[in-house]
């Protein structure tokens, strides 16, 4: 099938936040629709798409363009003129430019005063054009701007400090979108293009996919900025700003076909994607051996301490997993990661930093127990390393670390001096248009009566671990489907805000996420700044990050280990002895009376009212009880609460699936709870590993 004779340079995808409203998997599938051959992605400062982007095209056998519109400070102005920019779209052609994008979008919003908004100055633009492809912006670039102002000497001034910047690899860009600036400066443009033997380029900057999309984007616009739609005084949404098929644009540029090839001349120079990388981590010792070496030292006496306290005959039963554990963890290639987790615990305790004893898979490593990165006795509690690490299971081990959230700050500032500031960064994170939001939004800038449509949203089921979209709404609440078929304007807003549903709303930080590299991650990762503070935060998500070679560590902020330090505080001022919280008892028949009457407010993970009425119906009697209880309390597994309990206080008898797994669910009185019981059902039944 031929493709079509026309490439799509201009496209903001939805990270260009409640601007662009493409998402990254949505201009593939239109550009496969379409025939065209490439599409280009390019979000204002910024590269936050380019993964997902990558992946989408790779499978919709569409070639990707990297790309990005960033913000350039104008040059020669007097430092007493408030800073202006323009703007240039910028393609990587090649590794080495996919660096420099990540390198400008990083400066972009780390290298400028937090009063002014993400730019570069051309100095830093200077630094990094290797590899580059650049476009003069159309009605968003300086020349366009310049020749509207009557200003061409100055435009052609510009066009040579491009040229200067990218020699060879400048294209005159021509947009016909019915902008004013772009019909003041086509003219200008092309004969500043012919002189300087400069080649044109046809884009139409475009903010969504299909043209019945328009008055949603207008909405959405409206939310940006908050206005209405009915105000004549307000940014509006241009009709012509969709991926138009190369049939539109061919006629659109009949008098200027090479504008329209250039397009695929463009897309021919650009042969790069957003890379994968493998874990990449910072050395602690120096070398891989070395590594190994202080893991195996570090781990072993740390055991010997912790057998201390434990009779003599099981001592080798802790030395073997011991060493099972290190062969399993060397072998993987992961002893940075315990070393780099072990290090930093080590150092918040030495500070007075409460650190949590450990919960997840890792509290099952009897590594993680000897370094001190957990407090609890994996082989006591039955806990089994597989489910943290395995080799038949190849994927990154992942600690979630507890600190008093008061001084979490405090660590992660050691991890930055300790590895370098650019070294360390936050993840991002995307707050989406859900359902009851968007309606909410939709509404006001529709002016409709707030409490119409705030009775609308309620009808909305809100389930936190079941989100309901506005199209489940419609098909499963009978009132909301009866208003939308009867009310004229319910059926816009529910139309409206089905199209924007699921769009980032805005940029965030991932609560504990925090990533270290063995470079300056900029040469890794596009970054970003979170506004409410001086750390940078990488531009790509959780997965998106660890796709491109980051590896996550969890520094989360408990507020419970706050309460007990101030607790403990308060005991040692009052009576002269500090409590030492882990050698408190796990058999205290007071605080299973306190449980079972659920009096737990305050207590972690037991205080939720639902938790609550559960104690008191269960009774837990033993610290496994509460576990479970813990383990249960959640989608899926919560239907198996009632059988526990009745098992439990002897209401109903308790069976076993099979007489061979009596020993794995004896505990649990004959419920399968955990993900340890299930592997070791297999291993016990089908002869699994």
């Amino acid at each position: 099938m031929p493709h079509a004779p026309f490439v799509p340079l201009r496209i903001l995808s939805a990270y260009s936040m409640l601007e662009g409203a493409i998402d990254p998997k949505g201009i593939a599938k239109r550009a496969r629709e379409l025939g065209f051959p490439a599409a280009a992605i390019t979000d204002r400062n910024g590269l936050y798409g380019v993964m997902e982007f990558s992946e989408a095209c790779k499978s919709a056998g569409v070639q990707p363009i990297i790309g990005t519109l960033l913000a350039v400070s104008r040059p020669d102005r007097p430092d007493a003129v408030a800073p202006a920019y323009d703007w240039l779209p910028l393609y990587a052609q090649d590794e080495a430019g996919y660096s420099n994008l990540c390198a400008l979008t990083s400066a972009a919003h780390l290298d400028r005063p937090l009063d002014e908004p993400a730019h570069v100055t051309f100095e830093k633009l200077a630094e990094h054009t290797e590899g580059l492809i650049a476009l003069t912006g159309g009605a968003e670039g300086a020349m366009a701007r310049l020749i509207a102002e009557g200003q061409d000497y100055a435009a052609i001034g510009y066009a040579d400090r491009l040229l200067q910047l990218f020699p060879g690899r400048v294209y005159v860009e021509i947009a016909r979108t019915l902008n004013p600036i772009e019909g003041a400066s086509e003219a200008g443009l092309i004969e500043i293009a012919h002189q300087l033997d400069l080649p044109l380029v046809a884009t139409n900057p475009a903010n969504f996919a299909e043209a019945d999309f328009h008055d949603a984007h207008d909405v959405m616009l409206c939310i940006a900025n908050s206005s209405y739609v009915d105000s004549d005084d307000r940014i509006k949404s241009s009709p012509d700003a969709w991926i138009k098929p190369a049939r539109d644009m061919r006629l659109l540029f009949a008098d200027l076909p090479e504008a329209l090839a250039n397009t695929l001349v463009v897309a021919q120079r650009c042969a790069v994607m957003a890379p994968k990388r493998s874990p990449i981590l910072p050395s602690i010792v120096g070398d891989t051996e070395g590594e190994i070496t202080q893991l195996r030292v570090d781990a072993a006496a740390g055991l010997e301490l912790r057998l201390a306290r434990i009779s003599e005959s099981e001592h080798q039963v802790y030395r073997d997993r011991l060493a099972f554990e290190l062969d399993v963890i060397t072998s993987m290639g992961f002893a940075a990661y315990f070393l780099i987790v072990a290090d930093f615990i080590k150092w918040a305790k030495e500070q007075g930093i409460p650190v949590g004893p450990g919960r997840g898979s890792g509290a099952g490593s009897v590594v993680a127990w000897s370094l001190t990165i957990t407090d609890l006795d994996p082989i006591k509690l039955g806990l089994l390393f597989e489910r943290f690490l395995n080799p038949e299971r190849v994927s990154m081990p992942d600690f979630d670390i507890d600190f008093c959230e008061t001084r979490r700050e405090e660590v992660i500032r050691y991890v930055q001096a300790k590895y370098g500031r650019d070294q360390v960064a936050q993840i991002i994170t995307f707050g989406r248009l859900k359902a009851r939001a968007v309606l909410k939004d939709t509404g006001r800038v529709l002016q409709m009566s707030y409490g119409h449509v705030d009775r609308l949203a309620k009808l909305v089921p809100n389930h936190p671990t079941d989100p309901w979209t506005l199209e489940r709404a419609l098909n499963g609440v009978s009132e909301l489907a009866a208003e939308y078929k009867s009310d004229a304007q319910v059926r816009r807003l529910f139309d409206l805000a089905l199209k924007l549903e699921g769009l980032p709303r805005h940029s965030s930080t991932h609560a504990a996420g925090v990533v270290i590299g063995d470079r300056p991650l900029a040469e890794l990762v596009p970054l970003y700044r979170d506004p409410r503070s001086d750390m940078p935060v990488t531009q790509f998500d959780m997965k998106y990050s660890e796709s491109a070679g980051l590896v996550k560590f969890d520094f989360l902020g408990l507020k419970t280990l706050s309460v007990l330090q101030k607790a403990c505080d308060l005991i040692e001022a009052r009576e002269g002895v500090r409590p030492d919280l882990d050698a408190l008892e796990w058999d205290d028949e007071d605080v299973y009376a306190l449980l079972q009457r659920g009096d737990t407010v305050g207590v972690f993970q037991l205080e939720s009212e639902g938790m609550r009425r559960t104690l008191a119906a269960v009774r837990p009697s033993n610290f496994g009880d509460i576990i479970a209880l813990v383990s249960l309390y959640r989608p899926g597994p919560m239907d198996n609460i009632g059988l526990f309990g009745d098992r439990k206080n002897g209401r109903v008898a308790i069976e076993y699936p099979h007489p061979l797994l009596e020993g794995i669910l004896s505990e649990t009185y004959g419920v399968f709870v955990y993900q340890e019981q299930v592997m070791q059902a297999a291993q016990i039944r089908a002869g699994y590993t």
